[in-house]
């Protein structure tokens, strides 16, 4: 019995670890999928494509709204005149913008998932941009930053 035991939780320990972990996706492996955005036949990959590019923006505005609560309680505590007047310039831009602010993005107004798809799709074809972001998390980022910046307050 006592064998028996032993033998399943050595069997256990020694695949959990690598079994759950979790890769990030390549570029290169985004791309394969991307590369057939515009061909009707290839379905799975055009939603893979875009159910990839759509989930990480959700993540992003989810992370950061997240993040925006944490800095919310931080600065209620007990805050000093510059707290405030940083607190205040904050909630501005995220009016303005969304949480997306803190990613260095911003798609304040609802804009077309197709249109960031399309910006994506077109920067994974140049092959500097693909190899310079070896991961797609940084090649998606990368484009986000360059198509929907945000704007400096005024």
């Amino acid at each position: 019995m006592k064998t028996r035991l032993a033998i399943l939780l050595l069997c256990a320990l020694l695949t959990s670890p690598t079994a759950w972990a979790v890769e990030a996706l390549s570029t290169a492996e985004l791309v394969s999928h991307c590369d057939k955005y515009y061909d009707e036949q290839a379905s799975e990959d055009r939603i893979f494509c875009v159910r990839y590019i759509q989930g990480f923006i959700d993540g992003a505005v989810a992370t950061d709204e997240r993040v925006t609560r944490n800095v919310v309680e931080e600065y209620e505590k007990e805050e000093s005149f510059s707290e405030r007047a940083a607190r205040t310039r904050i909630g501005n831009r995220l009016d303005r913008f969304g949480s997306s602010v803190y990613a260095d993005f911003c798609l304040g107004d609802p804009v077309p998932l197709k249109e960031v798809v399309e910006h994506v799709v077109a920067d994974a074809q140049k092959e500097q941009l693909a190899e310079a972001n070896p991961l797609a998390r940084d090649l998606v980022y990368r484009t986000l930053r360059e198509h929907y910046p945000c704007e400096a307050d005024g």
